[in-house]
Order: structure tokens, then C-alpha cells, then sequence
């Protein structure tokens, strides 16, 4: 269980793959800097990302290792992440089809491990115990907070209007009801005690480091479909025979706001929780 209550669905981010990859922020690129110095990362040895999505942090870190395992229990976000590295032309990464409960040995043992916007979703005891076990004698675990389906602050300063999350919001709700849904279940409430879970397993730390943040990016209308799309509780399939009709009505509030279809939004900063073996 990722939380009380619910466990691992196929269906949780089914046909969101691909909106998931284009419709959210990208990670700062400050992420590798800053692990860079305080791991002392010099292009060796290994790292495994654990629900790697379409691969947004396994690419970006990807330079920083010898090798880089993605691991995801959904094969469409592996195929967009296979799809993207081949675009960027970066060789060093490979995909794996798997849960994080069934992770073991056989996958090799590793520098850093990275989770992001992913340990939530995952029975967080039992896979950092499995995990410790595959890190190095001080290795890293690498917890990547972050909200990149939206970006931060009022709009104030902009060069176009933000997107109208709030309406959004409601818009999701009438379609789909109040009660955020997952998969064919409900959407767990938010998790809290990680830092339990990892003293418990037997982690050292953390350290927490402050990244990124800031940056404005000009986004299209299709962009921020997209990042509606790429939400869990609002995947396509969650619409059924009602998705185009969502579809006209979220385009239209957009339009409502920005006729010309551009929209800004300001990244937010990302907070790395450092975890040693």
C-alpha cells in the first residue's frame, strides 16, 4: 500500500504518458549541480530511479553516472521515457518494467537512488528496506519534492496570464465528482512521516537542500491540457465518453482567460531530502 487504503492500480496514469512528459515543468536543472557537489558525482557508478515516469530526473541526471536504471510500473511512461532519451541521443539509461515491492539483488547495487513525486504511491517501508540493501556501503537516497504539474505565485510580473488553476479545479470536480479519484479507487490523502519511515529502515539523514525555483516559462494552450491530463485523478480515461466534452469546456476557459492561448507560469523551488545508507 502507497497509503492506507490503497494499493497499485494499472489503470492510475493510463494515457497519460505522453501528457505527463510535455505538460509538466521540467526539474531545474540546479537538481545536478547541486547533487553533484554534495555527492561528489564524477560519471561513475550508478543510479536507479524509482518511478522514473517518462524519465524527466533520469535524463537529467543521467550525465552525472556511468549508468542510469529507470524503474516504472506503468510500460506506456517507459516507452515515452525510451522515446525521449533516443530524441535527446543519450545512451547510458536503461527501462525497467517493474514495481518498486519487487525490486531485488539482481538489478546490481547503486550509488544514489532517486525517487520523484513516486514514494507515495508505494508501500514506503517495505521498499526502503528493499532498497537499502541495493545502495552502496554510503550510498544515497535522493527524495525530489516537487509540483511541476503547476507552476507558483500570483501571475504578478508575467508576460501572459496564468493558467486559472482554481477553475480548472472545479471544472475536474463537476466531470469526475469532489472525491479525487485513482485509478479504479480513490486518490489516498496526502502521506506524511517519511522521515519515520526512512530512520526506521535505517537511513542516516536527511540533509535538505533548497533548488531551482523561479524561472518563468511561456506555456500554449495544448501545454496546459496537457498538464491537466497528466494529474492521476484527472487522466483521460477517468472521462470515458465524456472526455471531449471536457476537452471543449477546459479549452474554452482557457481561451476565456488568454485568447491568444499563451499562458505564463513561474517554476517553483524543489526541496531534495538527502538520505544516507
Amino acid at each position: 500500500m502507497g497509503s492506507e487504503g490503497w494499493q497499485w492500480d494499472e489503470l492510475l496514469y493510463r494515457g497519460s504518458a505522453d501528457y505527463y512528459a510535455h505538460g509538466r515543468l521540467p526539474y531545474p536543472p540546479e537538481i545536478a549541480d547541486v547533487l553533484r557537489e554534495h555527492l561528489r558525482l564524477d560519471g561513475s557508478g550508478r543510479l536507479l530511479d524509482v518511478g522514473c515516469g517518462p524519465g524527466s530526473l533520469a535524463l537529467l541526471l543521467a550525465p552525472l553516472f556511468e549508468l542510469v536504471v529507470g524503474v516504472d510500473a506503468d510500460e506506456d511512461m517507459l516507452r515515452t521515457a525510451e522515446r525521449e532519451a533516443e530524441r535527446r541521443g543519450i545512451a547510458n539509461v536503461v527501462w525497467v518494467h517493474r514495481k518498486a515491492e519487487d525490486l531485488d539483488a539482481r538489478l546490481g547495487v547503486f550509488r544514489v537512488v532517486t525517487f520523484a513525486q513516486s514514494f507515495h504511491w508505494m508501500d514506503r517501508a517495505r521498499v526502503a528496506a528493499i532498497l537499502r540493501d541495493l545502495l552502496e556501503a554510503d550510498g544515497a537516497w535522493v527524495h525530489v519534492g516537487a509540483m511541476t504539474h503547476q507552476g507558483v505565485g500570483s501571475g504578478e510580473g508575467l508576460p501572459w496570464p496564468m493558467p486559472p488553476r482554481k477553475e480548472i479545479s472545479c471544472l475536474v470536480d463537476r466531470y469526475l465528482g469532489p472525491v479525487r479519484r485513482a485509478g479504479r479507487g480513490a486518490r489516498p490523502d496526502p502521506v506524511s512521516g517519511e522521515e519515520q519511515v526512512m530512520v526506521a529502515a535505517g537511513y542516516r539523514g536527511p540533509v535538505r537542500v533548497d533548488v531551482g525555483g523561479g524561472r518563468v516559462f511561456e506555456r500554449s494552450e495544448d501545454d496546459v491540457v496537457a498538464s491537466v491530463y497528466s494529474l492521476s485523478y484527472a487522466a483521460p480515461h477517468l472521462f470515458g465518453e465524456r472526455l471531449g466534452e471536457f476537452e471543449a469546456e477546459l479549452r474554452a476557459l482557457l481561451r476565456s482567460v488568454s485568447p491568444a492561448g499563451v499562458f505564463s507560469e513561474r517554476q517553483r523551488e524543489v526541496e531534495l531530502a538527502i538520505w544516507r545508507r
